[in-house]
């Protein structure tokens, strides 16, 4: 339990939040970490308070990108820069449980794993955890995760000794992209863990917008970076798009 853990976590005007990402981390039990921070353009006060941190903490890094080049390029820049036998990742408005990086290694380490991941809860624009908990299988590999997304970004653990390459491609859900081809080309399991270890913070309104666009996305996917065939994406989509509308069928129904 004493690995160095690399945190990425790209930045673009967001002093509003930032502070809160890091103190989830200065919170962690696990303490032996680095948290990359690429700033991608931002025009607010993010770099100071950043800059403030890493003045009081020489595990806080901030890197700065001029030119705004958009999530992508920011987490491959971070991953670039990382020093740890574990990655993780931290997105500039979210948070993590104190216990997130020490269960989840204790577990990668009983368990021999590679990749882990776990529930969250959606936590409102203001910082209230909102009850609503993404919960998580105890596995998933490739064949089952080309159903849907379930591993959230901000919940994941690599093992970069047994996972070498990690680079996210430039395409829209680039995060599922990347698990996906992980899975596939390391011949892996993902092991979850149904414990709510992270925080995501989701506007109001924002619960079922661009659905249409996340199954027109999941295609390109699977087109494209997966090369699929017509007949096999379009199969794939189909049962990613039944997949979808159960989960906010069932979300509208709990709801009401």
């Amino acid at each position: 339990m004493t690995e160095l853990v690399s945190i990425v976590t790209p930045m673009f005007n967001s002093e509003k939040y930032i502070k809160d990402a890091i103190n989830s981390v200065i919170s962690q039990e696990y303490k032996n970490w680095e948290m990359i921070i690429i700033d991608d353009g931002s025009k607010d006060k993010s770099q100071e308070i950043v800059r403030n941190f890493t003045l009081k903490d020489n595990r806080i890094k901030l890197f700065i990108q001029e030119q705004n080049s958009g999530v992508v390029a920011a987490r491959n820049k971070g991953i670039s820069q990382a020093q740890g036998r574990y990655l993780a990742f931290l997105d500039s408005d979210d948070m993590w449980h104190p216990k997130k990086l020490s269960m989840q290694i204790e577990l990668m380490n009983r368990e021999d794993v590679a990749f882990c991941f776990s529930s969250y809860e959606i936590m409102k624009d203001n910082g209230q955890l909102s009850g609503k908990i993404i919960k998580v299988p105890k596995t998933v590999n490739y064949h089952q995760l080309l159903r849907g997304n379930i591993i959230g970004c901000l919940t994941v653990l690599i093992d970069r000794q047994k996972i070498s390459s990690i680079k996210m491609p430039n395409i829209r859900h680039e995060d599922y992209a990347t698990w996906l081809s992980i899975l596939k080309t390391y011949n892996l399991t993902a092991y979850g863990l149904n414990k709510p270890l992270a925080y995501y913070r989701r506007a109001e309104n924002s619960l079922s917008s661009n659905k249409l666009k996340t199954i027109r996305w999941s295609w390109n996917i699977f087109k494209e970076h997966l090369n699929m065939g017509n007949l096999e994406s379009s199969y794939r989509i189909a049962i990613f798009a039944i997949t979808v509308a159960k989960k906010y069928l069932y979300a509208s129904m709990t709801k009401a």
